[in-house]
């Protein structure tokens, strides 16, 4: 059976090509047509529009920026949605608000088709290594039909329960990895205004209890002055805004998403928004400098 696969991104792209590579027969666009170029060398079809990706697939993955992007590529609100979308099963792997993804279900079920979300956490690194973890939520059969097809991309898949509860569940887990990132990169400006050997600085924090897999990556990150991008500070700042929605409409105390908030804005405005996360670290070294 072929898969379709939409949106070949900073994460779109190794997901598809660990598809390919795993014998996957898989259709895909991207509308920036020079990245499905890899995948057309790793085997994969490469479609002229994403209407030829729903004539020719039953099942069709979308890793897409956000809402706006996933209704423009199911036509969603045309005549040829419900063509798109009818005796389909849509994945939507993406991040866009929870409401958003209800309301999608909705319109997908009504016009005949099946809906999965399956939002991933991991940033490009693990994209590329197949090791991101899928949140899955939707109706069970169509959350099974999915799941298998998911392993050469994620390590590990957890179904989370109903829609929204997938989209939820990735945006508890954001807000614990900006936050920490956050701290991450405030620890290392304290350090460095210090004096510190920077080297060392990495090397304890690799050595003690609090190391991840994120510390170790965002670590070496901040101490080599690499932005070079894994999550954008644009693509954050968009999911912290998400985050905090949900947050406002549930009544709950956000204090540490809301900094977090401020300090990926002044970075957008700093110009570095399609910078990794671990730039954050120059809206704290501009406030150093200014007193704030």
């Amino acid at each position: 059976m072929d898969i379709g696969f939409i949106g070949l991104g900073v994460m779109g792209q190794p997901m598809a090509l660990n598809l390919a590579r795993a014998g996957t027969q898989l259709i895909v666009w991207n509308r920036s047509a020079d990245k499905s170029e890899p995948l057309r060398a790793a085997g994969a079809t490469v479609a002229t529009n994403p209407a030829e990706i729903f004539k020719r697939t039953r099942v069709v993955l979308l890793m897409l920026t956000d809402a706006d992007a996933i209704d423009a590529v199911l036509a969603r609100g045309t005549p040829e949605f419900s063509a798109n979308v009818g005796h389909h099963t849509i994945v939507h792997m993406g991040t866009t608000s929870p409401d958003y993804s209800r309301g999608l279900e909705a319109d997908i079920r009504n016009a005949g088709g099946s809906y999965v979300e399956a939002p991933v956490s991991g940033s490009r690194k693990p994209a590329e290594a197949g090791h991101l973890v899928a949140m899955l939520a939707g109706e069970d059969a169509a959350v099974e039909s999915v799941r298998p097809l998911l392993e050469p991309m994620c390590h590990q898949t957890m179904v989370c329960g109903p829609v929204p509860s997938g989209l939820l569940m990735k945006l508890a887990v954001n807000l614990f990895l900006m936050t920490t990132v956050t701290g991450l990169a405030e620890a290392a400006h304290f350090a460095e205004r210090h004096g510190l050997d920077m080297q060392q600085f990495r090397a304890i924090v690799d050595a003690g209890q609090m190391a991840s897999d994120i510390s170790r990556v965002k670590i070496l990150k901040l101490v080599m002055r690499d932005f070079d991008v894994q999550g954008s500070i644009t693509n954050v700042l968009k999911v912290n805004q998400l985050i905090a929605e949900a947050a406002r409409e549930a009544g709950v105390a956000s204090p540490l998403l809301d900094v977090c908030y401020a300090l990926f804005g002044e970075t957008l405005a700093l110009g570095h928004g399609q910078s990794d996360m671990t730039a954050v670290v120059q809206a704290l070294e501009a406030r150093t400098e200014s007193g704030k």
